[in-house]
């Protein structure tokens, strides 16, 4: 992918998983389009900030080739990334929403299973997409 491409992903992607977000915790909450709509563009930018700074430090801890990591050390990176998150983005979220820490938690569990799963299924549609506009592009010229 060129950069452009990469850029153009990350802000799709961002940008669908705000809106599902925000729609999901809408049907299960009382608040507000506008105040959930800026709740999740906040805690989507400090997924983005801790994505940096967390996969930074593991890296460092855990050496060696990426592609080469056990089932159990991508588990392991995968439970302390989002752990990490849940403890920036909890309070957040209680105090943007102005609920308390439980029914912060109670949310952004909710949106953290949700994005796990959009996440799977947003890259494989992404990574099919891209294979068949490839190939159109490829066979046009």
């Amino acid at each position: 992918m060129t950069t452009l491409e990469r850029i153009f992903h990350s802000v799709l992607f961002e940008a669908l998983a705000i809106t599902f977000s925000v729609i999901g915790l809408s049907m299960f909450t009382d608040h507000d389009l506008k105040a959930l709509s800026g709740t999740m563009i906040v805690v989507a930018t400090i997924a983005m900030i801790w994505n940096y700074f967390f996969n930074l430090t593991f890296d460092y801890f855990v050496k060696g080739e990426k592609t080469e990591r056990s089932f159990g050390t991508r588990v392991s990176h995968v439970l302390l990334f989002e752990g990490g998150l849940l403890f920036f983005t909890i309070p957040v979220m209680a105090y943007l929403l102005n609920v308390n820490l439980w029914d912060a938690f109670i949310m952004d569990i909710g949106v953290t299973i949700f994005i796990t799963i959009y996440a799977f299924l947003f890259n494989l549609i992404y990574d099919h997409t891209r294979v068949f506009i490839v190939q159109q592009r490829q066979v046009s010229v």
